[in-house]
């Protein structure tokens, strides 16, 4: 349910990207060093976001490094580390742990229970430093795991559960801002609930799974219908977003929001475009 919070690296400038790049292998390098390999495997594009959203809101003091890594062992790249890039990696973790445990539980995936028992003693810290939050995203992703059992298909309902995690994720503290990040954070969860369903929505239905567009996917225009719903989070998302005294990577995040996270959502349908076509021409 993660990785749809992107660029669009082709409608991005090279000194941006080169920003970006650099905050995504920080906190690449931060995961390793807090929580080891397992850890850096938990690598997400939406905690990058995150990361750039609330150090361009606070604007903290940057450690800037040149490294290398198990994917470019050979030459270093930039890396750029600040006192958020901690608190990201925490909440990657958080998400991927919980993840795993209702992988296990739902569908017995044996690589998500080796993965959870992995991270659990490393989970157990974070939950110490924040307890209100680890408490509010495992209660919700309970619910979450509960109505998806009961085939709940109020997509407003399932959607809201998952955005009222990443709520409690980006309202990083409490202050001026809370609002607006915990608004943010609410629609763009929802956002990533519906656009994954959007994604799963055929392999869930030949594998029998949980989709709460079964209902509806049969509508000529469901790939339509669905980027109405999809807009409607992004521009509320966008609404908070220009709300927040942000200039610093202002670009780049305008980038993700009004570009980026469309790039999952357009390639699904040119995929699903070329099979039909393919299957018309075999038909």
């Amino acid at each position: 349910m993660f990785g749809y919070i992107v660029i669009n690296k082709a409608e991005m400038k090279f000194k941006d990207f080169d920003i970006y790049h650099a905050y995504y292998c920080g906190l690449c390098r931060v995961l390793k060093e807090q929580y080891g390999m397992i850890g850096q495997l938990t690598l997400s594009y939406d905690m990058t976001f995150l990361l750039l959203l609330l150090s361009g809101l606070y604007e903290p003091e940057d450690t800037d490094m040149h490294v290398t890594c198990t994917a470019h062992p050979f030459h270093k790249h930039a890396a750029r580390v600040n006192a958020f890039t901690s608190y990201a990696a925490d909440m990657n973790l958080i998400l991927s742990y919980y993840k795993c445990i209702d992988d296990w539980k739902d569908e017995r995936k044996k690589k998500a229970y080796i993965n959870t028992r992995l991270l659990h003693t490393k989970i157990k810290k974070i939950e110490a430093r924040y307890p209100r939050k680890t408490t509010v995203i495992a209660k919700r992703l309970r619910q979450l795991s509960a109505c998806e059992k009961k085939n709940d298909r109020n997509l407003d309902n399932m959607a809201g559960l998952f955005g009222r995690i990443m709520a409690e994720i980006f309202a990083y503290r409490q202050d001026e801002w809370e609002s607006s990040l915990r608004k943010f954070g609410f629609f763009l969860g929802k956002f990533i609930y519906l656009m994954d369903a959007f994604e799963d929505i055929n392999d869930d239905l030949a594998d029998g799974c949980y989709n709460p567009f079964r209902e509806v996917c049969q509508r000529a225009d469901f790939d339509d219908y669905c980027r109405h719903l999809l807009t409607m989070m992004i521009a509320e998302c966008s609404r908070e977003f220009e709300k927040l005294p942000i200039l610093t990577y202002a670009d780049i995040l305008r980038n993700i929001l009004y570009s980026g996270v469309w790039t999952r959502y357009e390639a699904v349908c040119r995929q699903r475009n070329r099979k039909s076509e393919e299957s018309g021409k075999t038909s």
